[in-house]
């Protein structure tokens, strides 16, 4: 049964993650949860289905204010095809120099943490993202496919791949053909990356939040409204939380000559 083939095969790729990146795990959680403490932030970023783990850490039932997601439309599809489409953002993610525009916006500072996701860690957008944050001061956690940076060049025009970049890189233990099940044709199917990413996205969650705790910080957690006893306004005042200390620091500056 193929069903069980793809249990099969991503319940190694899992366990691939939790033997052979916990410790890489451990200090990503350890520098998120030192940033976090000190009010500092970290930021996620993916493209492409390499979004889907930026969008389950924040805002998510058990997740918590210290993680901002930076989410551009142009680099997330939401058709197939035309306006918004697959094949609109698999050309633009591999532009060079345009991530920045996007990046931009965004007010960074020396403390801050950046996580970036890529499945291939060839295209510019994660590249680029990496060296913008490392030119202003942040750390760098990259998650990627370390196989496929064996077999693959470098496409960027830096010569470096995502892990390059990165201060802790995170391998997601996926073969660079990213899908698992072979059922009888040329192109296997069934994607594990994705998989592997959240996975990963999950265990530093858990991760930070227990250092956090050891340290004695509480920082305002998203909780189910399903969990007894929660209060009915405590998500509320998660997103107030999150809300104030996204605008403490003025992101976005006022265009030249305009007050």
């Amino acid at each position: 049964m193929s069903a069980s083939k793809y249990y099969e095969s991503i319940s190694k790729v899992l366990d691939a993650i939790h033997q052979r990146q916990g410790v890489n795990i451990g200090k990503a959680g350890e520098l998120f949860a030192a940033a976090i403490a000190a009010g500092k932030r970290v930021y996620l970023f993916g493209s492409g289905h390499s979004v889907i783990p930026v969008m389950d850490v924040f805002p998510r039932y058990g997740s918590f204010v210290g993680f901002y997601p930076l989410y551009d439309p142009r680099l997330m599809w939401h058709n197939v095809i035309g306006g918004g489409g697959a094949r609109e953002l698999l050309w633009l993610e591999r532009r060079e120099g345009y991530v920045e525009q996007f990046l931009q916006s965004y007010s960074f500072e020396p403390g801050d943490c950046m996580m970036v996701f890529s499945h291939g860690g060839l295209n510019a957008a994660g590249i680029e993202t990496a060296l913008y944050a490392k030119e202003r001061g942040l750390k760098v956690v990259t998650v990627s496919s370390h196989a496929n940076r064996e077999v693959s060049a470098a496409t960027h025009s830096s010569g470096k791949q995502l892990p390059d970049v990165a201060d802790i890189a995170i391998d997601n233990c996926v073969a660079p053909e990213d899908s698992q099940v072979d059922i009888g044709r040329a192109e296997k199917v069934a994607a594990g990356s994705t998989m592997a990413a959240v996975f990963i996205a999950m265990s530093l969650v858990a991760e930070t939040g227990a250092r956090l705790a050891a340290r004695g910080f509480k920082p305002p957690t998203f909780v189910s409204p399903n969990v007894e006893g929660v209060a009915k306004d405590h998500n509320q005042q998660v997103f107030r939380a999150y809300t104030e200390k996204w605008y403490e620091r003025s992101p976005v500056p006022s265009p030249a000559g305009v007050e």
